[in-house]
């Protein structure tokens, strides 16, 4: 009998852990912490693309650690906003081909968090 008890408390501790590691790796996907250095390589930034791109992410990066506070019904209507008005930005500021290596360079990083659903 005790050695059931200790086998279901063990069982339901180890149960609830992977919960919060699951929590944990679903609230790090919101976080983009990029190398800007190898995004400005990737897109061939000019010295004045380099800051508005900078500011456009960091922005792009706080809305959808602000979707990550949403339950997943609300969730999925932030991220995509977010990431319109990411694109909405980035195409002032980039060219056609710079506009097409970021995207898919963002669908890419987006399919690799789960978060292009």
């Amino acid at each position: 009998m005790i050695l059931t008890m200790v086998a279901m408390l063990s069982m339901t501790t180890a149960f609830a852990e992977g919960e919060n590691v699951a929590s944990v790796e679903n609230m790090e996907a919101y976080d983009l912490n990029i190398n800007m250095n190898k995004l400005s390589k990737a897109l061939n930034l000019a010295d004045d693309q380099k800051e508005a791109v900078a500011e456009i992410h960091h922005t792009f990066a706080s809305e959808l650690k602000f979707a990550a506070e949403y339950g997943k019904n609300d969730r999925r209507a932030y991220i995509d906003r977010a990431i319109e008005n990411d694109v909405k930005w980035m195409r002032y500021v980039l060219n056609e081909e710079q506009m097409h290596t970021y995207l898919m360079l963002l669908n890419i990083t987006m399919n690799n968090r789960g978060l292009n659903k």
